[in-house]
This record gives C-alpha cells, sequence and structure tokens, in this order.
C-alpha cells in the first residue's frame, strides 16, 4: 500500500451539472482495496489543483460513497471519509456562502447544523466517529449531500454575486 501514497496522483475530470451522475445517490464502498486507494489520492490532488476544500466521488463520474476533505490551508492534512454517515446535528445553524466545483459560477447563502457527530472509514479500513464544527463540519456535510444526490442548488436561501465572493476560510 506504501507505494500507492508515493505514486504519482492523477489529475482527474469533475463532472459538472446537469450530469445525472450528480443527482444520484451513491451506492456504499465494499472493500477498501489499491483502486479505492489509488482514487482517493488522484482526488485529493485534483481537488488541490482545483482550489477546492473536498470533493466527493460522484463529482469525478463515481456513483460510490467515497468523499475527500482538503482544509490544509487550516492546517489539516487531507482526509477521505468512506461510507460517510451523520448520527448527530446541532440544532444551533450557521448560515454560509458556500460554492461548489460541480456547478462552477454558483454561489450561495447554505443554512448547516454548527455542529455534526458522523461515522465513517478510513483509507486504513478503520471505523471511526467523528464530532467536528466550524469549516470542517460544513465541507463534511456538503460532500455526503453529494453522495446523498443532493446539490447546493436545492439548499441555496439566498444566491450571492461570485464577483463579489469573499473568503470563507475560519
Amino acid at each position: 500500500m506504501a507505494e500507492l501514497v508515493e505514486a504519482i496522483p492523477m489529475t482527474l475530470k469533475i463532472v459538472t451539472v446537469p450530469d445525472p451522475i450528480l443527482t444520484k445517490k451513491a451506492e456504499p464502498v465494499k472493500k477498501i482495496d489499491r483502486t479505492i486507494l489509488k482514487l482517493a489520492n488522484d482526488m485529493i490532488e485534483t481537488c488541490k489543483k482545483a482550489n477546492g476544500v473536498g470533493l466527493a466521488a460522484p463529482q469525478i463520474g463515481k456513483s460510490i460513497r467515497l468523499c475527500i476533505i482538503n482544509l490544509e490551508h487550516l492546517g489539516l492534512a487531507s482526509f477521505a471519509l468512506i461510507n460517510p454517515k451523520i448520527t448527530k446535528k446541532s440544532s444551533k445553524k450557521i448560515e454560509l456562502e458556500e460554492g461548489c466545483l460541480s456547478i462552477p459560477g454558483v454561489y450561495g447563502i447554505v443554512k448547516r447544523p454548527e455542529k455534526i457527530k458522523l461515522r465513517a472509514t478510513n483509507l486504513q479500513g478503520e471505523d471511526n466517529t467523528l464530532e467536528t464544527d466550524g469549516l470542517v463540519a460544513r465541507v463534511i456535510q456538503h460532500e455526503i449531500d453529494h453522495l446523498d444526490g443532493i446539490l447546493i442548488t436545492s439548499k441555496i436561501i439566498k444566491r450571492t454575486d461570485p464577483t463579489e465572493k469573499k473568503e470563507l476560510r475560519e
């Protein structure tokens, strides 16, 4: 497996609307094998090159429950979530602007729970429980929405002008 981490990552093509894979519920990952490890590595590279903070497998044309979170600008190492499931959401919700690599040029205010608790498997096959808040929670919720075939266009409560886009980094 170590050789995969050292393998030169490949940039993948990001699928954009109206591709129907983006509105389809993704299938669970049944086995973590070399293909999944390479895909996760390539997704991280693709997300970084696109200046994204997260990327779900349906966004690169794969209908499986795999997403990556890329918040290196906050000092967090990029990580993958396999078969993630939110188990608890806070009642307090926060409104922030979001965009999406699969919907270029569209930005808007989305209301999401401030804190979440989730279960997911990592690339080593370990099942984990994670409690998080802030931008990490927001990005994870956005990516899990992709795995469920939900786009931000159905959650935007107010469109924002991309030419006036502000940085939403905490």
